[in-house]
Order: structure tokens, then sequence, then C-alpha cells
């Protein structure tokens, strides 16, 4: 099984001030490639748009992106973890989206 990219994210206040780990080069359910997958504490999978997150957030810190990398670990994910989006993670997604 190949590692997944990953990149953790926090929003920086508010209710929202939460780690995110998105999946940059996962198509999200909802088939459209600009949607990615990503994974919280409190509402687990979900479709989001990458670069709306990563502009609305900060690099979240080892200390606080640890405990969301042991919950996906425990859920079978191996994680490659990045600082950026892929270039090709937008042709990845959509190349998932037309997969028979």
């Amino acid at each position: 099984m190949k590692p997944t990219p990953v990149i953790f994210r926090t929003y920086p206040t508010g209710p929202r001030s939460a780690v995110i780990a998105l999946f940059p080069c996962e198509a999200a359910s909802v088939g459209q490639p600009w949607l990615c997958s990503s994974y919280e504490h409190i509402g687990q999978h979900g479709a989001a748009d990458p670069h709306g997150v990563v502009a609305g957030t900060r690099p979240a810190t080892r200390k606080q992106w640890q405990p969301l990398a042991r919950e996906l670990r425990r859920l079978g994910y191996r994680l490659r973890i990045m600082q950026r989006i892929p270039r090709n993670a937008y042709d990845l997604r959509r190349a998932q989206l037309n997969a028979p």
C-alpha cells in the first residue's frame, strides 16, 4: 500500500481552531475534481477545497497534528506528510473520478 499524501493545517481562531488533514491527491466522493478528501476529529471524512482551506489556515505544528495523525494511522492510513499541494494533485483527482 502506497503512503497517502497528507497536509495538516490549523484554523487560527474561533470554534474551528482545530487541525484538518487534507488529502490533496484523493478525490472527494462528491464527484467534483476541485475538491479533495479531508479529515477532522469532529466531522471526520469530508470534502474540502484544498486551496480555500490553505488560504484560510496556517500550517499545523508537529505537536498540533500528531494526535490526528495517530487517529488516521489507527484507521489504516500510511501517511506521507507534505507541506504543499503537489502540482499534479488536481489531475490525480480528476483521473480517479473518471476511472471506470
